[in-house]
């Protein structure tokens, strides 16, 4: 599969700073440090699209990048970063939630979740307040290099059990590694289907 061009388009702080609604747009969220730069520079064939940091906490805006000038992704700030005054968080919390509950051309969340630990609180919160305003999204599970495909599949299970005790059908789920490129061409077959029905869509407003 041959890498889609994409560039940087821009940064906001809140909603109404996002570019028009004219592409599809895909966001991607996740608990910080959990690989959403990694994982987006993977996608995009472009390495260093979107500032990778060992330190949690780094992305601070709506960071939105074009993909073969038809469609956004959005790198979203990481949830559950500690080091932080609540004022901030609160305040990235409603940006997020802001974005995610409004933002017309949104089609998918992707919800990315680290491989390697057991299911955590702030990765279910987030999920279950998007199954509560109905909104659809997805999860990746990232990192999955940095285990065997025994422990890989053990915590996977145990996250689909946790979920299962609140849903009755699970999302998408995605199988992902930035370092060997695992999952690359589901998740862009996924988007590129999405793509196509996005045309039918009514968008109004700016």
């Amino acid at each position: 599969m041959s890498m889609p061009p994409a560039t940087f388009v821009m940064s906001a702080s809140e909603r109404k700073g996002c570019p028009r609604e004219k592409f599809p747009e895909y966001a991607f969220v996740g608990r910080s440090n959990v690989g959403k730069s990694s994982l987006i520079n993977m996608l995009t064939g472009v390495k260093g699209l979107a500032k990778t940091s060992s330190t949690p906490g780094k992305t601070r805006l709506l960071n939105f990048f074009c993909v073969e000038d038809s469609w956004y992704l959005v790198d979203v700030p990481g949830y559950g970063f500690a080091k932080i005054s609540k004022t901030e968080r609160e305040k990235w919390e409603h940006m997020i939630h802001d974005y995610i509950l409004h933002r017309k051309s949104l089609m998918y969340t992707f919800v990315l979740i680290d491989s390697r630990i057991e299911p955590q609180k702030n990765d279910l919160a987030f999920i279950t307040w998007l199954g509560s305003h109905q909104l659809p999204f997805c999860l990746v599970f990232t990192k999955v290099d940095k285990l065997s495909r025994n422990k890989l599949q053990s915590n996977v299970t145990a996250f689909k059990k946790e979920m299962e005790k609140e849903w009755e059908e699970l999302p998408p789920i995605f199988i992902s590694s930035s370092i060997v490129g695992q999952g690359k061409a589901e998740i862009l077959e996924f988007i590129r289907k999405n793509n196509q029905e996005y045309g039918s869509l009514i968008i109004t407003g700016e």
